[in-house]
């Protein structure tokens, strides 16, 4: 049986550090993969499964844009890697990160030219935006396409997914990542953190950052932003009591 990583990297979720980890271990030409699909999660879903077999030599595939749920085969297993953060501290990297960005892309061209604030409230005004508006409920619902709401659905799948990492418990989350790829069949791996594309100051903690973004954002926007993404904070809750219970 083919055994293989399927990365599933969230904009601003640790990914590009995490994919620096995977290419230390899967270093030979071919072994570590990446490719951007459609959104429409059936031809999606259907581009994903070509790519892992057409590439019989990868090891380690990663992508923005692949959706879940993770695809079957008769004579592959796919090991699924995903990661959440707090939302609030997910949003302002992604701010932190466009306004650097020299490209004209619609998220780029927007946070250059206004505060986080501003950056916000306008992605919140767009009905199919999910930057700002429960990103990481949207993005693990697709794994139940039949469950028609998408909080139920998201919840589903983060109990049958084998791994969810949790940003900041990067270290931690990759020494569990580590023992399960071990189990998986990977024995000689070894991921170690590297950090990479980083927006924001890493040596504070969570609750300071989320205070910075407060002070930023005022009393009544904060509030709006935390009702936007009550399905996020459920998951996120979820995911931070499993790490703290382990």
């Amino acid at each position: 049986m083919r055994k293989v990583i399927l990365h599933y990297h969230l904009f601003k979720n640790a990914g590009t550090s995490l994919d620096a980890a995977f290419k230390e271990n899967f270093s030979e030409e071919g072994q570590w993969v990446t490719k951007e699909f459609p959104m429409n999660p059936a031809l999606n879903q259907k581009q994903v499964k070509e790519w892992i077999l057409n590439n019989p030599k990868a090891v380690c595939f990663s992508s923005h844009t692949a959706l879940l749920p993770v695809p079957k085969f008769e004579d592959i297993e796919v090991f699924p890697v995903i990661f959440v953060r707090h939302p609030l501290d997910r949003i302002a990297s992604a701010y932190s990160f466009e306004k650097k960005q020299t490209v004209d892309t619609f998220g780029s061209v927007l946070a250059r030219n206004t505060d986080l604030k501003g950056y916000i409230e306008t992605r919140l005004s767009l009905p199919h935006d999910r930057q700002c508006r429960n990103f990481h409920a949207h993005r693990f619902a697709t794994t139940n396409l039949k469950t028609e709401d998408e909080h139920i659905s998201s919840l589903k799948a983060l109990d049958e997914l084998p791994f969810v990492g949790l940003v900041e418990n990067y270290e931690k989350s990759l020494e569990l990542l580590e023992s399960l790829l071990i189990k998986f069949g990977f024995k000689g791996i070894s991921i170690q953190a590297v950090k990479q594309n980083v927006s924001q100051d890493s040596k504070l903690s969570i609750d300071e950052k989320v205070e910075m973004v407060k002070g930023k954002l005022g009393d009544d926007f904060y509030n709006r932003i935390l009702n936007a993404n009550q399905n996020d904070f459920e998951l996120y809750k979820l995911v931070k009591e499993r790490f703290n219970n382990a």
